[in-house]
Parts: C-alpha cells; sequence; structure tokens
C-alpha cells in the first residue's frame, strides 16, 4: 500500500511538473535567456545587468564598498547610535528591530545553501580561479545592497501601530512619483511584489526544505528507516517549526535569526577551519592554484555562471545584490538615517561571499573533492563539501547536515517576510490576508520537502531574476538620492566625531 502510494505520488509530480512546464517556459526561457560566451557556454542576461549595476554603482559611489566598510563595522557595533538621540528633533526613533537584527534577517535569507553547493559548482565549471572572480562579485555586490537598502528605509512606511512596511515596491512607488513618474513607478512596484510572492514560494521555500531533506536523508537515514524517502515528515516538521517564527512577525523573525545566523555561521565556519588546519601544508599550494587560475577563460566563466547561476538561482546567495529583497528586511531598522543602514546592508555580501564561499573554495580545492569539466549538480555539490568535510574528520558530515538545516529555516522564514510584504502590497493589510498568505507559505513548506517540482522551482526562480528589471530601474533613477543621505549622515558623523 505504502508502495503504491509513493509511485502515485512520483506521477503526481511528474504531472505536475509537465502541466505546469508547458504553462510558464516562455516565461522562464525569456529571463534565463543566455547571450553566448563559449561555443557551449552562455550567461543569463539578467546577470550582466546585475553585474553591470554593481560596477556602475561602485564608481558612481567612489568605491563605498571598500572606503566605508570600517564605518558599517561601527555602526552596527552601535557606535553611532547616539546619532539618533542628540538630534534637534526629540521624536522616538521609529523602527521595529536593531541594526544588527536588520543585518541577521538579510544574512539568513542570502547565506544557504548557494554557499555550499553553489561552490563546488562553481570549481567544477571553472576551476580553483573561479575563486577570484567569486570574490570579486562578492565586492562588486555590496555596492549594491547599499544603494537598495539606503532607499528601502528614505520610502518606508510605518503605521499606527509602529509595524514597518518596507522595500523596492515602496521606493519604486514613491521615489518614482516624486520624479514625476507615478504610473511606471506603480506598474513596476506591482510587478515586483508578483514576482517576490513567487520567489517566496519557490526558491525560498520549497527548495529550501527539499535540500535540507535531501541531506538529512543521506547523511542521517538509513534506507530501512521508516522515515527514509518520507519527505512530508520532515515538511510538516519544518512548518510547524516556521509558522510559529513568522506569525510573530518581523520582531519574532528578527530575535530568531539574530540568534540562528550567528550559529548557524560558526558552526559551518568552525568545521571549515578544522578542515584547514588539518591541511595547512597544503594552503599555499592552493592559494597559488586559484591565482593561476584567475586569468584562465574556464576561471571567468566558472565564477560568474556557478556563483550566480547555480548559487543565485537557488534563492539563497549574496548576489541576491540587485534584487531588491533585502531592502525590505532592512527597512525595519529603527534609525533616522538611511544610509546608515546602507552601509550595514553592504556587509551581507562580504560575509557570505568573501568569507563563507572564499573558505568553502579552498576545502574542497585542498581535499581535492571537485574535478573540473564533470558537470555536476546542487544535490551532488552539496554532498561533495559534505565529503570533503568527511575527509578530516568522520562524523563532520553530520555538522554540515545541521549547517544545512539551520540555513534552510533561516531563508524560509526571512523570505516568508519578503513575500509578505509584497503580498501585502498587492492585497492590503488586514489581518486575514496575512495569515491566508502564511498559511499558504506553511503549505509549500510540506510539498516543497515531499515533491521534486523542477518545473516549479524554475518558475520561482525565474520570477526571483526579473525582479532585478523594476528594481535595477529604480536604483539607477533614484542615486542622486542615496547620494544625498549619505552626505548627510556622514556630515553627523563628522560632527560628533570632533
Amino acid at each position: 500500500m505504502i508502495f503504491s502510494f509513493l509511485i502515485s505520488q512520483q506521477n503526481l509530480d511528474q504531472q505536475i511538473n509537465e502541466a505546469f512546464g508547458n504553462a510558464t517556459h516562455w516565461f522562464v526561457d525569456a529571463i534565463l535567456a543566455e547571450i553566448p560566451l563559449t561555443e557551449t557556454t552562455g550567461i543569463p542576461w539578467v546577470l550582466l545587468v546585475l553585474l553591470g549595476g554593481a560596477t556602475y554603482f561602485t564608481i558612481y559611489f567612489r568605491f563605498i564598498n571598500i572606503r566605508s566598510f570600517y564605518t558599517a563595522i561601527q555602526v552596527v557595533r552601535g557606535k553611532y547610535d547616539t546619532l539618533e538621540h542628540t538630534l534637534e528633533s526629540k521624536q522616538e526613533t521609529k523602527g521595529e528591530v536593531s541594526h544588527f537584527q536588520a543585518l541577521t534577517t538579510a544574512v539568513s535569507a542570502t547565506v544557504g545553501l548557494g554557499n555550499i553547493a553553489g561552490v563546488a559548482i562553481a570549481l567544477s565549471i571553472g576551476g580553483a580561479g573561479a575563486t577570484f572572480w567569486m570574490i570579486l562579485i562578492g565586492l562588486l555586490g555590496m555596492s549594491s545592497k547599499f544603494i537598495e537598502c539606503t532607499l528601502g528605509v528614505t520610502y518606508r512606511e510605518i503605521d499606527r501601530d509602529g509595524k514597518v512596511y518596507g522595500g523596492p515596491m515602496y521606493y519604486l512607488s514613491k521615489g518614482l512619483r516624486e520624479k514625476g513618474f507615478p504610473k511606471l513607478g506603480k506598474v513596476l512596484a506591482i510587478l515586483f511584489s508578483i514576482m517576490c510572492i513567487g520567489g517566496s514560494f519557490g526558491g525560498g521555500n520549497m527548495f529550501q526544505a527539499n535540500q535540507a531533506f535531501k541531506l538529512f536523508e543521506h547523511v542521517v537515514l538509513s534506507q530501512n528507516s521508516l522515515l527514509y524517502g518520507q519527505g512530508w515528515v520532515f515538511g510538516v516538521i519544518m512548518a510547524v517549526f516556521v509558522g510559529i517564527v513568522i506569525i510573530g512577525g518581523i520582531q519574532k523573525i528578527a530575535s530568531v535569526t539574530d540568534k540562528v545566523v550567528p550559529l548557524m555561521v560558526i558552526i559551518y565556519l568552525m568545521a571549515v577551519t578544522c578542515i584547514l588546519i588539518i591541511n595547512w601544508q597544503k594552503i599555499p599550494e592552493a592559494l597559488y592554484t586559484i591565482w593561476e587560475g584567475v586569468l584562465n577563460p574556464r576561471g571567468v566563466i566558472g565564477g560568474i555562471i556557478g556563483v550566480l547561476i547555480q548559487g543565485f538561482r537557488r534563492g539563497a546567495f549574496s548576489n541576491e545584490a540587485g534584487i531588491g529583497s533585502s531592502s525590505i528586511a532592512h527597512s525595519a531598522v529603527k534609525t533616522r538615517f538611511p544610509a546608515s543602514e546602507g552601509l550595514v546592508a553592504l556587509l551581507e555580501p562580504f560575509i557570505d561571499t568573501v568569507v563563507v564561499c572564499t573558505m568553502t573554495a579552498l576545502v574542497l580545492i585542498i581535499t581535492g573533492q571537485v574535478e573540473v569539466g564533470v558537470e555536476i549538480n546542487s544535490d551532488q555539490g552539496v554532498l561533495l563539501t559534505s565529503s570533503a568535510l568527511q575527509s578530516g574528520i568522520s562524523w563532520f558530515p553530520y555538522v554540515l547536515t545541521i549547517a544545512v538545516i539551520l540555513f534552510a529555516f533561516s531563508s524560509m522564514i526571512s523570505w516568508s517576510y519578503y513575500g509578505y510584504q509584497s503580498w501585502s502590497y498587492v492585497f492590503g493589510r488586514s489581518k486575514q490576508t496575512e495569515y491566508l498568505y502564511k498559511f499558504i507559505f506553511c503549505c509549500f513548506t510540506v510539498i516543497g520537502a515531499a515533491a521534486t517540482l523542477d518545473a516549479v522551482t524554475d518558475f520561482s526562480d525565474a520570477m526571483v531574476f526579473a525582479m532585478m528589471v523594476p528594481n535595477m530601474i529604480g536604483l539607477f533613477i533614484l542615486s542622486p538620492r542615496v547620494m544625498k543621505e549619505l552626505k548627510r549622515y556622514k556630515q553627523r558623523i563628522a560632527t560628533i566625531m570632533k
């Protein structure tokens, strides 16, 4: 009876995949249409726009990703909190979370499976030299994060209960109205919201639950276990925990992420660091291998395709920069200076790309787990990293499993907030619409863990990529406003430092 149920479930998965794929392939093909780089490799046009925009913003703001890095750390540490209390206005500083909580909430959505699977894929395509290009992409993405999160705070709305509503849908509609384009702003805001809702159900939820169960099943469960192949049980458990957290809104989400995110990053980095210490003699050789492959055309292509396409497409990677989703979480911060939160936000790509991904790459290179030219998928990428950790200490895959489940959980609760903010923009802010969205979100958690709906996930990935189109239009038009906010904040800092 159980066997026949599993067979019928697999058939249902196939039927849903086929029907959904036939209905949505045109959209997926259009968003992910590739510009050829070689005879066999291409890059989606949306990624060229993301990289081009990040480079432009880096130059426009005079390498703020480097010049203001130390200032950003000081803001997170609270060194400039006195600025909020020394203004002529004695009104209470509005917002729901601290700088640190906003940062951890946003990082929880970006640090994830892409940092594990995406890196392995990058190296398999481009060799060790791809690591350098990952770092460069992360550094450029810091500038995009700065501008979109500054705008998120600038144009946010706060209701009578103190609840914050912010993100691209608000700075697109309100910001472009200021510039004399009210209709364009409204259309772009609605388009962004619809795409963000779809992305939250797919890449930000279903895929996370599915991949977390796959690794849990591979490492922890034996084929004789009653739970083996029963992803729905894992999904129900995840949905319960996710539901408990997201019912409480951003304050509850932030109170969880400011504990879970440091924990999950520390757990993962400690495991990776142990492997590096065990193999410390191989580190110089690995660094030389990376440098040697920097200008190798295969390395350049691998860095772009492996990190951005395979990593970001999974909705869990640092180059969410330019998409606008993180600005939704950062909008809830308690501050009167939008640029202060923009500076905090630029730390995200540094944490998850420059630090986490680089260390993952070093471990994969040192342990020899990746074979260049052998194509792998996301499932295999996670398992390669697991094997790399196991090569040092046999029980480290269990540590990785815990980290992956925490990655998935934190990504899901953050994306639920992104999706709800977009949902409320389109359908209103009533309690009924809020609970309806959160119920649907939890249902997709169970579906994601139980079924392999590739066509649904591909569609949601395309929707996340498509968020870039309206967002980047807004960023280019509103960048002078961000420059104004940056100068205002820097002048205040200079005042208290005298």
